[in-house]
């Protein structure tokens, strides 16, 4: 048993509140680093979709001469299109289209905005408003 005179050996109240304080702060930094993380991946899937879709659009002018029309859109990936004369050569080149990673299908334009010779995948972005500034193009730059 300590003589009355001896002092503890435990922590102040003062030294708790800098080790909590010390200890908010580190898991505050690494919170807001994390938050990054799915925005990172959901662009990482919008590029791989882009990629998938562009090799399948590529893969459809190689058999059929032309890229899809607007009208056609991306279905005719899925589905032969309707009174076209290629159609004879037309083959499924995807099993169905993704949606983007908030839910909302890809947008075709041909020719592109920004090269008319290629075309343009959009996805609506995180808002899922079409023509808004969060778009996303396989023509940007």
């Amino acid at each position: 048993m300590l003589p009355p005179t001896a002092i503890a050996g435990g922590f102040t109240l003062l030294e708790m509140l800098i080790v909590l304080g010390i200890i908010g702060v580190l898991l505050g930094g690494a919170i807001s680093l994390l938050t990054g993380i799915p925005r990172a991946a959901e662009m990482q899937r919008v590029t791989a979709d882009f990629g998938a879709i562009g090799s399948a659009l590529r893969a459809y002018k190689l058999n059929g001469g032309i890229y899809p029309s607007n009208s056609q859109g991306l279905a005719a990936l899925v589905t032969p299109p309707a009174g076209v004369q290629q159609s004879a050569k037309w083959v499924q080149l995807m099993d169905k289209l993704p949606t983007d990673p908030w839910g909302t299908a890809y947008s075709y334009k041909f020719p592109g905005t920004r090269k008319a010779s290629e075309f343009e995948l959009i996805s609506a972005g995180p808002d899922r408003q079409p023509g808004s500034q969060d778009d996303l193009s396989s023509q940007a730059e």
